[in-house]
């Protein structure tokens, strides 16, 4: 029987968040002010998204220690524990492409073998540098002008115009085009994150000896690329571009994944067919 304990509480997360940043416009709550991009944790800890702010640095514009500080907390934060788990735990964008990639599965509109001919994993890498250089030429933070995760935040506390084209599209996107991909493909901040927790402690450990090779985990996981060792052998997915999920757990019958703490002295392994 599958379970829904990580989607659960990931929900949890995700729309608690909201909640909160809701609250504090609505009814001056003073828990978690700003955006996704710039926060404050109870009016003193600052927090800020290390790519935004990268993108503000690369404009020339100069930025309050503040910002770096919380900039460095979040990059510390999922350096050490989180790995990308930005995408799975925070982002309210990923409820919208669950939801598309869920609906994929039910029409079963899958063809992967067609994806990856026109559109690879490693274009959000190209696409987060690009928005580093617009972001010095133009003098404005390229990626957040278009960035659905700011507009998704805005448009739940303020009322959604316009911006909900994005919102759609990327949801469009994800059932007819591409699997996974805005998430997998294409966003840039998913790219940063993917760099910042290639070494993070927290991992999905598989058992060998446990699994039964169903592939159950490989059908619901957003970068199943990470699961090479599924029927091979006995090791933790250290691939940075694991969101730390939980999917692969909930949907395992044989409790043959579950999250631990990386072994350090394990070498990364690549991948096979």
């Amino acid at each position: 029987m599958k379970k829904i304990k990580y989607l659960l509480l990931r929900r949890f997360t995700q729309i608690g968040l909201l909640v909160l940043y809701f609250g504090a416009n609505a009814y001056g709550w003073n828990i978690l002010k700003g955006t996704f991009g710039s926060s404050v944790l109870f009016g003193v800890i600052p927090l800020a998204d290390p790519y935004t702010t990268l993108q503000v640095l690369a404009t020339g514009f100069v930025i309050g220690s503040d910002v770096l500080l919380g900039a460095a907390i979040i990059t510390l934060f999922y350096f050490v524990i989180g790995g990308r788990a930005f995408c799975s735990w925070v982002c309210p964008i990923n409820m919208v492409t669950d939801l598309a990639n869920w609906l994929r599965r039910v029409l079963k509109l899958d063809k992967e073998e067609v994806n990856y001919r026109f559109l690879k994993r490693s274009v959000r890498y190209w696409l987060m540098v690009l928005g580093l250089i617009v972001s010095a030429v133009v003098g404005v933070a390229a990626f957040e002008v278009l960035s659905p995760i700011t507009i998704m935040q805005r448009g739940i506390i303020f009322g959604f115009g316009a911006g909900i084209s994005v919102v759609i599209a990327i949801f469009l996107f994800d059932l007819f085009g591409v699997k996974n991909g805005w998430c997998g493909h294409v966003c840039p901040l998913g790219a940063a994150y993917s760099l910042i927790g290639q070494k993070s402690l927290i991992r999905v450990k598989h058992d060998h000896d446990a699994c039964t090779a169903c592939m159950e985990c490989k059908v619901v996981c957003p970068e199943n690329q990470v699961l090479w060792m599924i029927n091979k052998e006995s090791v933790s997915v250290t691939d940075g571009e694991c969101t730390n999920c939980g999917r692969c757990i909930d949907v395992c019958g044989d409790n043959a994944l579950e999250f631990g703490i990386r072994a350090m002295a394990q070498k990364q392994k690549e991948a096979t067919a």
